[in-house]
């Protein structure tokens, strides 16, 4: 029998990795329509009543017409789109968390949802550790100046200087498959390392108040919920030791930039490097765009090639099981 598949790629997640992994992982016969999407040439946002995807219902409507299976990376999966494909009963989010799709909707649908946990994992562990040597050692900044022609002494002051990783303390809030990586990454370094977090059962676990306070480098690596959002504000800030550094990269939402912000122009905070924002893309005029000693990337720390292939792998493996009849690995719907 035949199984009519919809490839929603992007420019990232691209059409013909898509492809490839659903003619490599699919048995039987395959009918494979494709659809890109512009992400990440065109940013993603809310739809409906989705978040962080591309606005392009009308679009995918006309193309999910009698298709069964969609993959993809940024389609969004709104009620309108439901109520218009009736055929359709498996949609695969080729991202860590199917954030894109209205999963109640799906699931009085009839359409299971699956996502692709852990696809990132090693691209945003090693960009964790580059963006906290980055604001440590002042590298976007120095490499600013010479670029301008000017050679600055004064970045060699003690006082204008960071701390080594080595015998220093890292605490790392939310200990995932993320969290994991970057402590093995940081055990090479010789750093000590701290972990909070709730939801697992690891040595070196305390509470946040002491992590906080006894880690010269703070790391965030928790998702996004209702608990955890704002989790680091200005109290959070100051217990942090004088000096220290801060990174995100994880979500938006779990920092009050604004309070960032304060802690580096007062120098409390030695330095901080971020790459997800609680308004993306950064609007004009924002004070991140004139922090001192903040290091900013567009929410690519996940942006890897083998990021891409790993998302494609995973959910056609879901694709396959689901034609096999066999319980799908990654479903987010009940």
């Amino acid at each position: 029998m035949t199984i009519r598949v919809l490839a929603a790629g992007d420019h990232f997640v691209q059409n013909r990795l898509l492809v490839h992994a659903l003619r490599r992982e699919v048995p039987g016969e395959v009918d494979i329509r494709e659809l890109t999407l512009p992400w990440p040439v065109e940013p993603f946002g809310r739809v409906g009543e989705v978040d962080e995807a591309s606005d392009v219902e009308d679009e995918l409507i006309e193309a999910l017409r009698g298709v069964e299976v969609c993959v993809t990376q940024m389609a969004p999966l709104t009620k309108r789109v439901l109520d218009a494909s009736p055929d359709l009963r498996l949609f695969c989010v080729s991202r860590g968390g199917p954030v894109n799709a209205n999963l109640e909707a799906a699931a009085r649908a009839g359409v299971a949802v699956t996502y692709a946990p852990g696809r990132n994992a090693v691209a945003t562990a090693e960009h964790t550790l580059a963006m906290l040597l980055a604001a440590t050692r002042r590298i976007p900044q120095t490499h600013a100046d010479l670029a301008g022609g000017v050679w600055r002494g004064d970045y060699y002051m003690y006082d204008n200087v960071g701390p080594e990783l080595e015998g220093n303390t890292v605490g790392l809030v939310g200990y995932g498959a993320i969290g994991r990586r970057v402590a093995r990454m940081l055990a090479g370094f010789g750093a000590d390392v701290l972990v909070h977090d709730p939801y697992v059962d690891v040595t070196g676990q305390v509470g946040l108040d002491e992590l906080l306070r006894r880690s010269q480098f703070v790391s965030l690596h928790a998702r996004a919920t209702p608990e955890t959002a704002g989790m680091i504000g200005a109290a959070e800030i100051a217990a942090m030791p004088r000096g220290s550094v801060l990174v995100n990269c994880a979500r938006g939402a779990l920092l009050d930039y604004d309070a960032m912000c304060d802690a580096l122009d007062s120098g409390h905070l030695f330095g901080a490097a971020m790459d997800v924002f609680s308004e993306e893309p950064i609007p004009a005029g924002s004070r991140l765009l004139a922090t001192p000693n903040l290091v900013m990337t567009p929410h690519l720390a996940g942006a890897s090639k083998e990021t891409a292939m790993k998302a494609a792998a995973i959910v056609a493996a879901d694709v396959a099981r689901y034609v096999r009849g066999e319980p799908l690995a990654h479903r987010a719907t009940p």
